[in-house]
């Protein structure tokens, strides 16, 4: 039974259920308010954009009425972090606040859940570079005996982007389906089949963008049908989405395609030797091809190969080996649905580097990337909003989309126009946290041009009081790895601080190291979001630079050029509105829960000689502001004073 926004308020309030189960909630107006209008999208079937400060409690704001809208409900985070702590931690505790008897269920894609069909070919037919591989093979097969789930995340013996991971998982491409000797056992379709049972599903953006991409192709989908979809750390949304409305082509696509043939081959009689010269082939053509492509540091946009030139000898040569590889599938008196599978994909494949040899242009951007040994060939759509929304109408479920960097300066045009939305309901609840006392925003004064070649030290240098006075317990965010690199460098020379610099350990080493205290962490790209330090060990955050997307990103270039075909202004379109919603993640991590105090440092000096400055700071909490060093000094002094050392972590 659906209940009216009033009564979610209540259920949020200080004599409600949730009050009364959990130790340490405190009502929040702004999780009320968010929560009363969650429920009112829910009802109708709208679409809601909720930006939540830090400390607002938005996972309950939209847990309570999704346990009480009726129907089902899909749960989407951008990390698997997020969505395991719903449904490990948030869900079971409004559940039981509640007194819900909702079923729930976690689902995560295919690559996550071991394959007993991969991992029995592997063992008795895969050919591996060393005995420790072999070991930890084995190691699996010992702890999928006693695994309920084959959840791999589980299993400590193989890490994210494990070169054996493609040995014992599945792909859709590769998953043979009913024709699988363990179908009935399989991990994937009973993990599917207890989300169809359930009230409320919890999934990732990678699962649900997958799925609705599926959809467009006409294929059966991966998720049951839902009546309401929330997108957790929604600011992730129109990447992922890009991502997985685009097609792609890989040199390991095309190693995998080789070895799962002579896998497959391998279980027929007579079959592996008559594929073995193709197969060969086709590795011998992706090496060649990754050869002749042009080197690329990072992306580069994809060139039609002039006739004749080295690239297109090897892109013609790929293309004939995938036909062959096909072709001998196809002559094959006994194959298999495994082979039939291998063959698509080998067509599939051809069709692509067809697509690489014409002139693309239109709606779509070509684009690559190659390292020394690998190479990945992308075809981007420049607008995924038509596409987006042509899914999102298949559904006809209500969509709610929440983080706390939705909106430039409150407004949540960007979002919308990059995903088609149409007037969706809005809302902005600030942080409950007080930043006006608690905080302080410094901006060094006479920095040079951020292009300078003495930027970085010159910013160091205005700057190593600040981090003297915060006792190294600082966070540095760089918008390029060569500028933390001189940063680090600059620092060992003129600080007495010991330095932790990503790149030379793990992140989860790095943040373990940094929760000890005493350090400065040094980061880029991936600590600008998702680092959670509550606490006295986090008491400043330095931001080098504005974050602009770097201009010769090929999928930029491409929307730049169409934005100004199109009479419009890239710059304030595209490159501002997601360079403020960067800054807003990398300025999080400062104040995460109620009586954590800090000073945030933004360095650039656009920020003042520049019109689209005061668009930055209109879109960062309400903080005191100072272009004055002893002003920042003395901020630490007085908290120091204080000797308040109660946080208050924030409410899910």
């Amino acid at each position: 039974m659906s209940q009216a926004p009033a009564d979610i308020t209540t259920l949020l309030g200080a004599e409600g259920p949730l009050a009364r189960a959990l130790p340490g909630f405190r009502p929040r107006e702004e999780q009320q308010r968010m929560a009363a209008m969650v429920a009112e999208a829910m009802a109708c079937r709208g679409t809601l954009l909720a930006e939540a400060g830090t400390g607002t409690g938005k996972t309950f704001a939209y847990l309570v009425p999704a346990l009480t809208a009726g129907g089902k409900t899909l749960i989407s985070t951008g990390t698997k972090t997020l969505q395991d702590q719903i449904f490990s931690k948030d869900l079971p505790l409004v559940l039981q606040a509640l007194e819900s008897r909702a079923r729930v269920a976690l689902l995560k894609g295919r690559g996550n859940y071991l394959c007993r069909y991969r991992l029995e070919l592997a063992r008795t037919e895969g050919r591996f570079p060393d005995k420790h591989m072999v070991q930890r093979l084995e190691a699996v097969r010992v702890w999928a005996q006693r695994s309920k789930d084959g959840d791999l995340s589980r299993f400590s013996g193989v890490e994210e982007n494990d070169p054996l991971l493609p040995w014992i998982t599945s792909t859709r491409d590769n998953c043979i389906g009913t024709d699988c000797p363990h179908f009935d056992d399989c991990l994937v379709y009973k993990a599917r089949q207890k989300a169809l049972e359930a009230d409320v599903i919890v999934v990732n953006h990678h699962l649900l963008f997958a799925d609705l991409a599926l959809r467009q192709t006409g294929f059966a989908e991966l998720l049951p049908a839902c009546d309401h979809i929330v997108l957790d750390e929604a600011h992730q949304a129109v990447d992922v989405a890009t991502t997985f409305f685009s097609e792609h082509l890989s040199s390991r696509q095309l190693q995998d395609l080789a070895t799962d043939t002579r896998l497959a081959a391998s279980e027929i009689s007579g079959v592996l030797p008559a594929l073995t010269p193709a197969c060969l082939e086709l590795e011998d053509r992706v090496r060649a091809f990754t050869l002749a492509l042009p080197e690329a540091r990072e992306r580069a946009s994809w060139r039609r190969p002039a006739a004749d030139s080295e690239l297109d000898k090897a892109c013609r040569g790929l293309q004939g080996a995938l036909k062959r590889l096909a072709h001998e599938i196809e002559q094959l008196e006994n194959g298999s649905r495994a082979l039939d599978a291998c063959q698509e994909r080998a067509g599939q494949a051809q069709a692509m580097l067809q697509i690489l040899q014409q002139d693309i242009g239109g709606e779509h951007i070509c684009w690559y990337e190659r390292g020394s040994r690998h190479f990945h060939l992308h075809l981007t759509p420049l607008d995924i909003g038509e596409a987006f929304q042509q899914a999102v109408a298949e559904l006809q479920a209500s969509w709610v989309f929440t983080s706390a960097t939705l909106s430039v300066a409150g407004n949540f045009d960007h979002f919308s126009r990059q995903l088609g939305l149409k007037s969706p309901a809005t809302l902005c609840v600030d942080s409950p946290f007080d930043y006006w006392h608690n905080s302080l925003l410094y901006h060094p004064p006479n920095l040079p041009k951020p292009r300078d070649p003495g930027y970085v030290s010159a910013m160091l240098e205005a700057c190593l009081p600040a981090l003297e006075a915060a006792e190294g317990q600082a966070f540095l965010l760089f918008t390029s790895h060569r500028a933390l690199q001189e940063a680090a460098a600059w620092l060992r020379q003129h600080a007495a601080f010991e330095l932790l610099v990503q790149g030379e350990a793990s992140r989860p080493e790095l943040l373990d190291a940094f929760r000890e205290g005493g350090r400065l962490l040094l980061g880029a790209a991936s600590f600008w979001e998702g680092v959670d330090v509550p606490g006295d060990t986090l008491r400043l955050v330095l931001i080098d630079k504005l974050p602009f997307q770097v201009p010769d990103d090929p999928v930029l270039q491409a929307r730049i050029e169409r934005s100004r075909q199109q009479g419009g202004n890239p710059f304030a379109e595209l490159q501002l509105p997601r360079a403020v919603l960067t800054l807003k993640q990398g300025a999080g991590r400062l104040i995460r829960t109620e009586s954590d105090y800090g000073v945030l440092i933004l360095c650039d000096p656009r920020l003042r000689s520049k019109g689209y400055g005061r668009t930055f700071l209109d879109s960062l909490p309400r903080m005191p502001r100072s272009t004055k060093m002893a002003d920042v000094q003395r901020f630490f002094q007085l908290k120091a004073a204080t000797g308040d050392e109660k946080h208050e972590a924030a409410q899910p």
